[in-house]
């Protein structure tokens, strides 16, 4: 074989898979169309946010590199739902976009066992027929067959990818930048169950044009590390973001040309996310509304441009114009780039075992957006497993699949394999039902020796955790003894990031046993192991709903089975009985 690994895309699923193999001793080759683009933010130069803080803190954990490349480029720092309680609280940080890329491509540069090449995937070499098919390369456009023993799809929007601005479209990934044309086919020509999904940005505006004077400045706070390897606050400038709002003449403007949008003239057949529709689905969904958020963002130390968070659009230029000059502060405003959509095929993530590995393909796996996933924080989570399980694939070792009471990471993944999803998936709190006992300054005791365990945490870190860990148990001692208020001298010589996360855990203790003992009983249903292999089709006594469901998902215990839609308790009480009697 020419490499261990290949990993295709240098996107952020990409960046944390090929890290992640490598560091476990792989030779690893990431191909990407442009090297100069490997860890572009391509829609909001943010990182974090509510879940999604989470997952970046959880990828840190495990020895991931996100937060670590957000903690070398933030511009801005906030803990978003501070007024509300500890589960839903979450960082967010505004990142230099263009420091951002250079870092992550330095240190891919840097990795041993890591190399990266320029071209696109069109094809893959498979070995074996439709019944036990293995991978064993892929082939480029420019004719080049690579062996490899695992190979990992990450390609983001690029697969057969397409930009729609009005009348105009493109067959590109985004703007400006080719589509990955003949992967999708290729799946489609195996059996993959391949769908169309819709995703979108905004206009980039020149800064120096905009009136701030008629906006709400929204400053940040002191800035606190993402990656649990760091101690100190981060010394830099931080740069504010602003708020403004759409207005009658914007909802006007947008009714008018709606016809002229990509959306409602049936150019668009993907399908897009609910939870952050365009500016014109916004008009059309919420007639009532009279105004809209619109937040205006830096993207960098050493750019003009900032980003009109709200406003994504597929609309053509005029009328992006129009609407655009219609907000308070933007009348005078350059338009540096317009908003587009982006249509692009992914795979029905109902297809992967909860390895992220296919059920249908022995050593190929999936990661990012290509699995239906929508976000840079759920791309890099699914990468960083991605990468561990093609490292344990190849070293004849168990997967690493996370429960979703231990991490957001696994309630991302078990929601993806085993409900599938027809819409770009985004993490939210509330789809994590333990998220009391998720919070994301607890990632690096529920996350990290999972990491050590795979291969991924070093010494240092390890040691650092430790010492951590001791640090938290001595102050769980001292609380223990009698009440102290955090004023309390002896406490004061901890620090108080520390003291705050155990006075959590005493204040929320019985709620979080609480969801601990629910953990425990379901777990148990997770133990009861069942043969992927199952024809569901011929066991009698299941529902008509219930074999259709198992299989197509082929649950790999009870309680994920017990977790797909339309299987009933009868259903489960009888793989039960059948499951004991084998």
């Amino acid at each position: 074989m020419d490499y261990d690994t290949i990993v295709i895309g240098g996107g952020h699923a990409g960046i944390e898979a090929s890290l992640a193999v490598s560091r476990l001793g792989f030779s690893t080759l990431l191909i990407t169309q442009n090297p100069d683009k490997i860890g572009a933010l391509s829609c909001n130069p943010a990182i974090g946010g509510l879940s999604k803080g989470n997952l970046v803190r959880e990828v840190d954990a495990l020895g991931g590199e996100m937060a670590k490349l957000t903690d070398a480029t933030m511009i801005q720092y906030r803990v978003l739902n501070r007024s509300r309680g500890p589960a839903v609280q979450a960082p967010r940080a505004q990142a230099d976009k263009q420091l951002y890329q250079a870092s992550a491509r330095s240190v891919l540069e840097k990795q041993k066992n890591l190399v990266i090449f320029m071209d696109t995937v069109t094809d893959f070499i498979i070995e074996g027929d439709a019944v036990s098919a293995k991978i064993n390369g892929v082939i480029t456009c420019r004719g080049h067959r690579i062996t490899a023993h695992t190979v990992i799809l990450a390609a983001g929007t690029f697969m057969e990818g397409k930009i729609f601005i009005g009348e105009y479209d493109a067959p590109q990934g985004r703007l400006g930048e080719e589509a990955a044309i003949g992967l999708g086919a290729s799946l489609r020509r195996f059996g993959f169950s391949v769908g169309r999904l819709k995703t979108g940005t905004p206009a980039r505006l020149a800064g120096h044009s905009i009136d701030y004077s008629k906006m709400e400045k929204q400053d940040g706070e002191e800035m606190r590390p993402f990656s649990f390897a760091a101690n100190t606050v981060i010394e830099r400038e931080s740069l504010p973001c602003w708020v403004t709002f759409t207005t009658a003449k914007t909802h006007e403007i947008i009714r008018a040309n709606i016809h002229r949008s990509p959306l409602y003239g049936g150019k668009i057949t993907g399908t897009g996310a609910r939870y952050c529709p365009s500016i014109e689905d916004k008009v059309v969904r919420f007639p009532q509304r009279e105004r809209h958020h619109i937040f205006i963002e830096p993207e960098g130390l050493s750019t003009n441009e900032m980003y009109m968070n709200g406003a994504s659009s597929s609309l053509p230029e005029d009328v992006q114009r129009d609407f655009i000059h219609s907000i308070p502060g933007l009348e005078e405003v350059r338009i540096v780039r317009p908003a587009y959509a982006v249509e692009y095929d992914y795979l029905d993530p109902l297809d992967l075992y909860p390895s992220l590995e296919s059920k249908r393909l022995t050593g190929f796996f999936v990661a990012g957006q290509t699995n239906g996933s929508s976000g840079y924080e759920e791309a890099a989570a699914q990468g960083i497993i991605a990468g561990i399980n093609a490292a344990m694939k190849m070293s004849d070792k168990p997967p690493l699949v996370l429960g979703r009471a231990e991490a957001y990471i696994g309630v991302l993944i078990d929601d993806l394999t085993t409900l599938g999803t027809k819409e770009p998936y985004r993490m939210f709190t509330s789809r994590a039902e333990h998220r009391l006992m998720l919070r994301h300054d607890t990632a690096d005791t529920r996350l990290t020796p999972k990491g050590r365990s795979a291969g991924l945490v070093d010494d240092s870190r390890w040691e650092h955790f430790l010492e951590k860990t001791k640090t938290l148990d001595e102050i769980q001692e001292l609380l223990a003894q009698r009440k102290y208020s955090s004023e309390d001298t002896e406490l004061s010589a901890y620090p108080a990031e520390l003291v705050e996360r155990v006075f959590l855990d005493i204040k929320y203790a019985g709620y979080i046993e609480k969801e601990k003992r629910f953990a425990e009983k379901a777990a148990k249903m997770d133990v009861i192991k069942l043969d992927p292999n199952t024809d569901y089709s011929a066991i009698s006594g299941l529902s008509v709903e219930a074999r259709e469901k198992l299989q197509s998902v082929k649950p790999l215990n009870v309680g994920q089975a017990a977790r797909i839609p339309g299987v009933r308790q009868g259903d489960i009480a009888l793989l039960i009985i059948l499951t004991r009697k084998k």
